[in-house]
């Protein structure tokens, strides 16, 4: 039998909600009555989202004394409103799905601030991890910049498409189409040269083995036409390759404060100096707001959430989390697979079990809880435990495993003698 204690119930004596839209937003405000002693006092106004109303809303929280102002995370318009509040008022944004209505009331603006406020006074919410000024704007800086690559990225498979109309199959022969070989005969191409011995003889370097291949690849018909809308693709290219690079310029800029974390990052395999960047600006540099390292996975979503039914635990996904934290430990992972480490020994053993997915996923919480460890001590240091880890850790249980696999493949029976 479990003993249970109840906790005392929290609650905040002046507090303020806001149910905020692109518009407008309606504010509730819940304090002590100022003639009932034990009775609270409710009122609610609305305000425009303009900076004049949002400084109005301010000097009227203070004038209230509320101590506390909630929203929700909608969109992004809780912005203005928090960045304009946060430094007179302890502001928390938390999330929609802890804060629904009861079914079979009303739904109206109104209604929503009043709910809102009620949680808040009460206890029964906790606040969203939202960063201080500095984060966010690297949040900004790294987030359009992986923005930028993505639609760069497009725009090659665009060219790419292009050129595949022309029965040009230079993609098929070079592994990137737009370097240096590569680019000299997209532009001698638009230029108007059609010889495809004089488009191979352009092949630089260890390409120029595959002159006779890359003569059969340049053979088609390409038009003034594909010229034209290859030109303009190839420029849109270069322009976006030119803001990348201004965004990692301004990146390293704002991160020279903190090059020794970045740093430290860096080591880990598969992370590299942009995946370093990227982490330190969605989880920050204070691990102190994350208890253990599990408790930063979880946030970030990498681990399966506890299902439980009738004494069976059940499978189930780590749910939606934030896609930029994602997005960056998911390349990290593919490229940690590949290596001969102990995070590439570690996939290959889960994704024997349990799948390749599964198995990123996995890498992905092992990265993350690194990082973790790695940004709470400045002095520490990544050391690789070594692909044949788990080897070293039990060799019995390798030794079977190879017995098992060697009598899979011949068809017999195995045993082991003493060596003389």
């Amino acid at each position: 039998m479990n003993e249970s204690i109840e906790e005392a119930a929290e609650l905040v004596q002046r507090v303020a909600a806001l149910d905020i839209g692109k518009a407008s937003l309606v504010a509730c405000v819940r304090v002590p009555h100022d003639t009932n002693p034990g009775k609270r006092r409710q009122e609610t106004r609305t305000f425009a989202t303009t900076t004049s109303s949002l400084l109005g809303l301010r000097d009227w929280l203070v004038c209230q004394g509320v101590t506390r102002c909630v929203m929700e995370a909608t969109s992004t318009y809780w912005k203005p409103p928090f960045y304009l509040l946060e430094d007179d008022i302890e502001c928390w944004v938390v999330n929609a799905r802890d804060v629904k209505n009861v079914p079979g009331r009303p739904k109206t603006d109104r209604l929503d601030a009043v709910w809102l406020c009620k949680l808040a006074e009460r206890g029964m919410l906790r606040p969203s991890f939202v960063p201080p000024p500095w984060q966010r704007e690297l949040r900004d800086l790294c987030r359009y910049r992986r923005t930028l690559i993505r639609e760069r990225t497009r725009e090659k498979q665009r060219a790419e498409k292009l050129m595949e109309d022309t029965q040009i199959k230079l993609s098929s022969v070079i592994s990137d189409m737009f370097g240096v070989s590569g680019r000299q005969m997209l532009e001698a191409l638009i230029a108007g040269q059609r010889d495809p011995k004089v488009l191979a003889d352009m092949a630089r370097g260890s390409m120029r083995a595959k002159i006779s291949v890359l003569r059969e690849a340049l053979t088609g018909h390409f038009r003034d036409h594909h010229g034209y809308l290859l030109r303009m693709m190839l420029e849109r290219i270069d322009a976006l390759s030119a803001q990348i690079h201004q965004l990692d310029a301004r990146i390293d800029q704002a991160l020279l404060p903190f090059a020794h974390q970045v740093a430290q990052l860096d080591e880990i395999p598969g992370v590299g100096r942009t995946g370093a960047q990227e982490i330190i600006a969605e989880i920050g540099l204070d691990m102190e707001r994350f208890p253990t390292a599990g408790h930063l996975v979880s946030w970030a979503k990498f681990a399966p959430k506890a299902k439980q039914s009738a004494g069976r635990n059940k499978s189930s996904s780590t749910g939606k989390g934030n896609p930029w934290i994602g997005g960056t430990l998911g390349e990290a992972a593919m490229a940690a697979s590949r290596t001969k480490t102990f995070l590439g020994s570690r996939y290959r053993r889960v994704a024997k079990r349990r799948g390749k997915k599964r198995a990123l996923v996995a890498l992905g919480n092992s990265i993350l809880t690194i990082t973790y460890h790695l940004l709470s001590d400045p002095h520490a240091h990544f050391a690789d435990l070594g692909a044949d880890y788990h080897d070293r850790l039990t060799p019995e249980r390798r030794k079977r495993q190879l017995i098992r696999e060697l009598e899979r493949l011949s068809g017999r029976k195995v045993t082991l003698q003493q060596a003389a």
